[in-house]
């Protein structure tokens, strides 16, 4: 062994457990490859792998318990002061940057999920629980509405829908292009049919000729320049703005 090899750190033995099943699965087939199969070639025993994955399933999806747990608090964290479908739409954006952080694997694994209907299966009770999340924090903020609980449910599945067709868009075409401007684009089809659009600010009163030369006209810091890409969402774009405006306010 080299002194690079000797230098270069293993990897931790959760993500050693996923790359060996991994590799076992496009080798093998996911069906042929036992839960032996995978810690034999990981070189640890049964008792580690249960103690990192419930199941086989689950080392498909190593990370989504850890998102979900992620989105909880992002959601348990707003106030008052959040727009709630603006606020969704982020949390969803929470799942996004998961896939995005390790583009092959979720190709890898978008491909293996599509050849075998149990992990479809599986993939459809963990999009529900990211959908129940974001419907519990809705109905939470739009209590006392009419039909609030509707709204709520509607809402929620409208988000989970436009991220999982933008995202699977991108891992379609084997993770190229920018992931996050496509479920922009998506989420932005949600913000315009059911966000609350900020309200407009109150035009100022005309100045007077002397006014040219007061304080606010010497600061040039006052004037906001936003540069954004063509097609981009205009709720995007004012929420830049407001960022921009108002430094100290919560994203």
């Amino acid at each position: 062994m080299s002194a690079t090899d000797k230098a270069q750190p293993k990897p931790p033995m959760r993500d050693s457990l996923v790359a060996a099943a991994f590799r076992l699965f496009l080798e093998r087939g996911y069906e042929q490859t036992t839960v032996d199969d995978i810690v034999a070639l990981a070189g640890v025993g049964r008792r580690s792998f249960f103690r990192y994955f419930p199941s086989k399933e689950d080392v498909v999806f190593p990370d989504h318990e850890r998102c979900l747990a992620d989105m909880t608090a992002f959601l348990a964290a707003s106030d008052e002061r959040h727009e709630p479908v603006r606020r969704v739409c982020d949390a969803a954006r929470l799942v996004l940057l998961m896939y995005a952080e390790n583009p092959s694997f979720s190709v890898q694994r978008y491909r293996l999920t599509k050849q075998v209907p149990g992990l479809r299966a599986y993939e459809l009770s963990v999009v529900w629980r990211y959908e129940r999340a974001l419907a519990e924090y809705l109905r939470g903020r739009l209590t006392g509405r009419t039909h609030g609980t509707l709204h709520a449910d509607v809402i929620a599945a409208a988000v989970v829908a436009a991220h999982n067709n933008a995202l699977r868009s991108w891992l379609r075409s084997d993770g190229r292009g920018d992931a996050t401007a496509t479920v922009d684009h998506a989420l932005g089809f949600v913000q315009s049919a059911f966000g609350t659009p900020p309200a407009p600010a109150a035009a100022p009163a005309p100045a007077p000729a002397s006014a040219a030369l007061s304080p606010a006209a010497e600061h040039p810091e006052d004037v906001v320049v936003v540069v954004a890409r063509r097609g981009t969402p205009l709720w995007r774009v004012v929420r830049e703005i407001e960022t921009r405006l108002e430094p100290d306010r919560n994203p």
